[in-house]
């Protein structure tokens, strides 16, 4: 195995067990939680085959569901996200592109990251969390979790991109 491919590995199950071991313990007010672990596939080059993003989709939100006892919602919110995610990407990336881009702020520029950023994250949360309530019962706290997780979770991503670019 390479050594690129054993950093994605460890990459994978560091990001796994930050979310279920930390973040899944952050509630901020009864509302907002941080999703960090979509990271993974928000960072996925222009050039990575759709098969491969679906696959790491799935295998992440399995990893989560298995850990925290929901029953293939991370799964499929997390599938959606690697499904749209190329063409999202394509939206906010520059024409003169080449396949070995990745989604940084450095490469996209601040505005074009954060919109990329928001609407990935946004596709991800408004899915998980229709999913698990699966009611419009309590919409208003529903979009409430949606907006708040939604904005945690940007500043989150957009954090730690700084710091490792």
């Amino acid at each position: 195995m390479s050594a690129n491919g054993l950093k994605k590995i460890s990459g994978f199950v560091l990001l796994v067990l930050i979310q279920v071991l930390v973040l899944n313990k952050v509630n901020i007010f009864g509302y907002a939680t941080p999703f960090f672990y979509i990271y993974l596939i928000v960072s996925l080059g222009i050039g990575t085959p759709r098969w491969r993003g679906l696959l790491i989709g799935f295998a992440l939100g399995l990893s989560i569901d298995l850990f925290t006892h929901t029953p293939g919602i991370n799964a499929s919110a997390t599938v959606l996200l690697a499904f749209l995610q190329p063409f999202f990407l394509r939206l906010f990336a520059p024409r003169d592109s080449d396949e070995t881009l990745c989604p940084t702020i450095n490469q996209l520029g601040l505005m074009s990251f954060l919109k990329y950023v928001l609407l990935c994250v946004l596709v991800h949360h408004t899915t998980l969390y229709v999913l698990e309530y699966f009611t419009y019962v309590g919409l208003l706290q529903t979009l409430l979790k949606i907006g708040s997780s939604t904005l945690l979770t940007i500043c989150l991503i957009v954090a730690v991109d700084k710091i490792t670019d």
